[in-house]
This record gives structure tokens, sequence and C-alpha cells, in this order.
């Protein structure tokens, strides 16, 4: 299968119903769907002239985008309102949006939604006063997201001077790690039951078997698709691997807490994720890869394995059951170096509504709309299992429970011990993914242009000198 195919399958997926293990231990919020129907909208009719604006972030399956404009209809049979809906690529919206904020005016939309505005653009917009404070929104559905959900949508403001919800909860996503279990057989001679559990061995098993892959399989394939690039894949690993390492980029208050007291724990960290690169076991072109490349890598048999923070590698070979149920697995990550159970950074996906907007009371309407539990369920659905559910009760849907899958079975199981992204605790943060600081020291190390102590000594004093503006 050629690499054009392999993106053709990522971006149009066929439809295919599969199951996965149930969620527990997240807490008694299961409350019956039908409970939180919303009654019909009572939108005044004067409203009803000027169309409600959505600008929404590309899908990486058509179904996703199904799934929403089916929300849409329904909302609009009930509201007798007009959505005017955009869907923008993945690579354009957010600079579409800080164009559109520049200009003001009419092109500003009234909802707004990227998959990757979490980390960057919504914490700072809601710093700025930029959104509008949706509490009214999230009060009366509170009970069916779990608290770590909802810290991940509660961002400060320094024109009000106090914390608040600024966004609706759709979607989360923690880091997965995939590989390919008929390589790992036949190629290695290992197997998912010989895969140790401890982070040390875990780490150094995938790098032992690098040079037997390559003899039996070429010389074109590696064990470990790390990307070292300036993607927002590396940022999202060498989060999970700080979170591995103890390291506290900032404290529970949103402090900044890197600094020569954990220095040593950042280096070990810092080190750790770059020695597969500088052994020889990750593709050399994974200093250039963009946010799709460790994907493209693994699903064209380029890397045995691969971490990722989304299922979008697994989701893309859905329409083949071989290669999804026996081909392609996913692994629950190994204990942290100290012996203790792995905790999760999870990323929040969630729609802001504009504080310029003139249609806030029809945006807050969509929205409670969409968040309801049978809708919210539908478009997680659609989204193919890239994404996982906010709400524990719609993990019972038999679209989550196949227990030959383990990819979302996994997944559904590191959801037990999470935290949320340092976005929610700072806003100063999201300029740290926005300058994408992890990447940059990655990519620089790769290159040769820095060691891990160095690396470190940059990261500190770019992290600090972003801090000290923030304003």
């Amino acid at each position: 299968m050629v690499i054009a195919a392999l993106i053709g399958d990522i971006v149009f997926m066929k439809r295919r119903k599969f199951t996965l293990l149930s969620l527990y231990g997240l807490g008694g919020l299961a409350a019956s769907c039908t409970t939180a129907q919303k009654q019909p909208s009572s939108i005044p009719n004067a409203n009803a002239e000027k169309p409600l604006k959505i600008w929404w972030q590309e899908g990486f399956y058509p179904e996703e985008i199904d799934a929403l404009k089916r929300v849409i209809d329904q909302w609009k049979a009930q509201s007798d309102v007009e959505v005017e809906l955009s869907i923008i690529p993945q690579k354009d919206i957010l600079a579409s949006l800080d164009r559109a904020l520049a200009t003001g005016g009419d092109d500003i939309p009234d909802i707004f939604y990227s998959g990757s505005a979490d980390l960057t653009t919504i914490p700072r917009l809601a710093w700025d006063g930029e959104l509008a404070d949706v509490s009214d929104v999230i009060q009366p559905i509170e009970k069916y997201y779990t608290s770590n959900v909802l810290d991940g949508v509660n961002y400060q403001n320094k024109t009000a001077g106090a914390r608040s919800y600024y966004a609706v909860p759709l979607m989360q996503s923690a880091i997965h790690i995939h590989y390919w279990e008929d390589l790992l057989i036949n190629a290695v001679g290992e197997r998912r039951t010989t895969i140790p559990k401890d982070w040390r061995a875990f780490w150094d098993f995938w790098q032992t078997v690098h040079a037997t892959l390559q003899a039996n399989q070429g010389s074109d394939i590696y064990s470990v698709g790390m990307p070292m690039s300036l993607s927002l894949d590396t940022y999202n690993n060498f989060e999970q691997f700080l979170e591995a390492h103890n390291v506290a980029v900032l404290d529970e208050s949103g402090n900044l807490a890197i600094a020569n007291a954990n220095r040593d724990a950042f280096v070990n960290a810092i080190e750790d994720y770059a020695r597969f690169f500088k052994n020889g076991t990750v593709p050399p072109d994974a200093v250039d890869w963009d946010n799709t490349g460790n994907n493209v890598s693994l699903l064209s048999r380029k890397s045995l394995m691969t971490v990722n923070h989304t299922l979008s590698a697994p989701g893309s070979q859905r329409s083949d059951d071989e290669t999804y149920y026996e081909k392609l697995a996913t692994v629950k990550w190994p204990t942290k170096p100290d012996g203790s159970p792995m905790r999760y950074v999870i990323e929040i996906k969630q729609a802001v509504i504009l504080g310029r907007s003139t249609q806030q009371k029809l945006a807050k309407d969509f929205l409670g709309f969409l968040a309801q539990p049978q809708n919210l369920s539908a478009y997680t659905k659609g989204a193919q299992g890239r994404y996982l559910p906010v709400m524990p009760e719609l993990f019972d849907d038999p679209f989550w429970n196949d227990k030959r899958d383990t990819h979302i079975s996994v997944a559904v199981e590191q959801l037990q011990n999470t935290r949320p992204a340092y976005q929610a605790l700072n806003p100063a943060y999201g300029e740290v993914a926005a300058q994408n600081v992890w990447g940059q020291i990655m990519n620089k190390i790769a290159l040769g242009e820095l060691d891990s102590s160095s690396a470190a000594d940059e990261a500190i004093a770019t992290i600090q000198t972003i801090f000290d503006d923030w304003q």
C-alpha cells in the first residue's frame, strides 16, 4: 500500500461499527440520556434573520462532519434559525481565526472549533476576554462530565479577574502507543505478552528489537517512530515523558515550577526521549515530520511502533478487520520510572463562542443542544473513535465495547488516571505549545545543535521569558 493511499484511508474512511470495553472508575456520573433531553428552543424570531455562523475544523473522517450536520439540522428544525457552516482544514483554521479577529466585523464566527485550539489558542482568547462565558451552557449538564474534563475548560480571564467556563467539552484524548503485532511476531520473534511493563525495560525492548527487525525486513524500517520535528506530536509526546519522569513544569496554582530544583529530572526526561533518535532506531526523516508524519511512517510500515495523541492511526484501518483487529495493536504505557502507575495528560476538545459575536444567545442554545448526551454521543461516534467521549455514560454504547479491540479498550483504561493539560492552569502555557518549545529543542538535538543539558537550559529560559512577558 503506498503512502498516498494510506493518507487517503485516514481522510476517507468507510463507516463500520465496532465496540470496546466499558469505562469504570470515573465517578458516579452515569445518568439516563433521556433525562437530559433539551426542550424545544424558544429563541426569538428576530434573531432568525441573521444566520448562526459556525467555523468547524475539517474532520479526519467524513462521518464526523456528517454527524455534526445531522445535529445542526435537528437544531434548525426546532429553532427556525439558519446556520452558516464553514468546514476549514486543520492547517488553516487557527490562522483564519486570527485574521478574522484582527480585521473584526462580520468576519468573526459565532462558534469556533479546532482540534488543536485547546493547546494554543483558547487559553489566550479566554485570558484576553475574547470568549463568551458559557457557564449557563455547562450548568444544566455539569453532572454528566468528570471533574478533570470540566477543569480542562475552566480558564482565567484577566478582565473579569476570575476563572469561569469559556468552552464546552466535546471529546477527549490521551497519548497512545501503537505497533504492528504481526511484524513483532514474524520479524522479531516477540509478541504482545512479551512486551515489558516497567519503564526502562519497555523502552529498551523497542530499541533492542531494531537490529533483528532490520535484518529480517530491510534497512528502511525502524523500530521506534518518535517524532523529532516541529510538529505538535513532538510537543504532546514529550509532555507525557515529562509526566512519566514526574517533572512538574507548573505547580497546582499554575506557577512556573521548572527550575534548578528539578533540572536533573528534566534533563533525564529529555535524554530519555531523544535517545531513540540518537541510537539510530528512529527514521531519519522524523526531524521533518508534520502532524501526520508519525502516522504515515507507522501505516506504511516504516516504523514498528509510534506514539500519538489520538487514535487516528488505527481508526484509519477500521474498514479492514484483519489489519484493525489482528495486525495493528495498541499497548498500554508502562509504569513510570519510579514504578508508580502512569498518569495521562488529557486534551479536551472544545467549542467556544466568540466574545464579539452578536449571536451569543443563539450560539449558546446550539452548543447546549449539541452537548446533550444523545447528540454528543452521535458526534463522538462520527469521529470514528479518533477521540473518546467526555461523559462516562456514553461509554455504555456498544460502539465502545468490543473486547477484541485493543485500541479503544486500552485508551479507555488509560482514562482512569488523568490530569488536564497545563493550559487550564495558566494561559501562558498555551504559548509554550504555540512556540512548540519541546519540538524546538528535540529538533535541535536531532540536528546535533544541542545536547540534553543545553536543551534543558534553552527550554527553561524560553519558558521563563514567555511567563515573564505574559500579560
